[in-house]
C-alpha cells in the first residue's frame, strides 16, 4: 500500500500580473509580461499568478477565482470559478488566472485568486481589473 503524502505543503507566489495569451491545452505556462496589482480591462488581456508548490507531489489542490458580479448568457450571475488540479511533481509550478472578454465593463473590479487545501486557503492574490 502506498503511503499517503502528509507533508506540510510549501507554496509561494513566483510572479503575478500580466501574462502572454495562455494555451490552456498546453503544459507550458504563459509567459510573464509585467508585475502588476492592476491590469487594464482590455479584451484578451491575460492576468493571474504563477505559484510554486513543494512537498505536495500527487496531492490534489483546489482553486477559487472570486470575480466581480457578471452574468452568463441566460442573465444569471456567474458564481466564483472553482476547480481542482493535481500536483504532478516536486517542485510544481501552476498558473491561476483568466483573461478579459466582452463586455469588459462587468469584468472591472477585484479578482481574488486562491489555492486551497481541504477548503482552507493556503495562498491568495487579488488583481484589480480597471
Amino acid at each position: 500500500m502506498k503511503k499517503k503524502n502528509t507533508k506540510t505543503i510549501e507554496i509561494e507566489i513566483i510572479n503575478y500580473g500580466a501574462y502572454s495569451e495562455w494555451d490552456r491545452v498546453s503544459n507550458e505556462l504563459p509567459k510573464f509580461m509585467a508585475l502588476a496589482n492592476t491590469v487594464d480591462a482590455v479584451i484578451g488581456a491575460e492576468f493571474g499568478m504563477i505559484v510554486e508548490i513543494r512537498k505536495a507531489k500527487g496531492r490534489y489542490l483546489d482553486f477559487l477565482i472570486e470575480h466581480p458580479p457578471f452574468t452568463d448568457e441566460t442573465g444569471a450571475v456567474e458564481p466564483p470559478f472553482r476547480g481542482t488540479f493535481r500536483v504532478k511533481h516536486n517542485p510544481f509550478q501552476f498558473f491561476l488566472g483568466d483573461s478579459i472578454w466582452a463586455p469588459v465593463e462587468d469584468k472591472r473590479g477585484p479578482w481574488k485568486l486562491s489555492i486551497l487545501l481541504e477548503d482552507e486557503v493556503i495562498i491568495s492574490k487579488t488583481i484589480m481589473i480597471t
